[in-house]
């Protein structure tokens, strides 16, 4: 295998747990508009995942700034885990019958872009741009009447009639989303390539 095959591998390999990240939310903010049966629940089983892949994307921003990557770990382990200690109580207290499948859903994808912002502005400037559109998502679900953002972000996309169009236009952020995160890993891997060989 020649050394830029590898390079493309290794690449690839690093984007998964992103193309993961945005492919699930989307998925999940369609089957969420569509009132899917038990949405909140499928919701938090995303919650460890965007969890994880927080975990191990960033994990080369604490080797390329001189960070402790113990401590790095045990600052994500907390914010993550609180979290979802969180989540559980709250599961276990019945809050997704008391208030319905699809307010519990967008309640839970509000608090976890809260925490994905947290964390971006604490520990990886990646999950900033990630809790922002899962936020903006949140933000659709909760009221689909305050389409009118829609037409202003469709503008520059070229999409016709975006107020009607919301999972286009929530495709499309996710498009523009995942390649500002996918620069800034690029960014991250060329400072700990320039650390290592120096």
């Amino acid at each position: 295998m020649t050394k830029s095959a590898k390079s493309q591998g290794s690449l690839m390999l690093a984007l998964f747990p992103l193309i993961i990240l945005y492919a699930g939310t989307v998925a999940l903010f369609a089957l969420t508009r569509e009132n899917t049966s038990d949405i909140a629940t499928y919701w938090g089983y995303f919650v460890p995942v965007v969890g994880l892949i927080s975990l191990v994307t960033a994990w080369g921003n604490a080797y390329a700034r001189g960070d402790s990557r113990l401590f790095y770990l045990i600052k994500q382990i907390i914010i993550w885990g609180a979290f979802i200690w969180v989540l559980t109580i709250l599961q276990k207290m019945g809050i997704d019958s008391a208030i319905g499948g699809q307010k519990a859903a967008v309640t839970l994808i509000m608090m976890t872009a809260l925490v994905a912002l947290l964390v971006g502005l604490y520990l990886d400037t990646k999950m900033v741009f990630y809790g922002a559109f899962l936020g903006f998502c949140g933000y659709l679900l909760a009221d689909p009447g305050h389409s009118a953002i829609l037409v202003k972000l469709g503008e520059p996309f070229k999409v016709v009639d975006p107020a009607n169009k919301p999972l286009t236009m929530v495709i499309a952020l996710a498009i523009v989303a995942f390649l500002v995160a996918a620069f800034l890993m690029l960014s991250t891997r060329g400072s700990v390539a320039a650390k290592r060989s120096s």
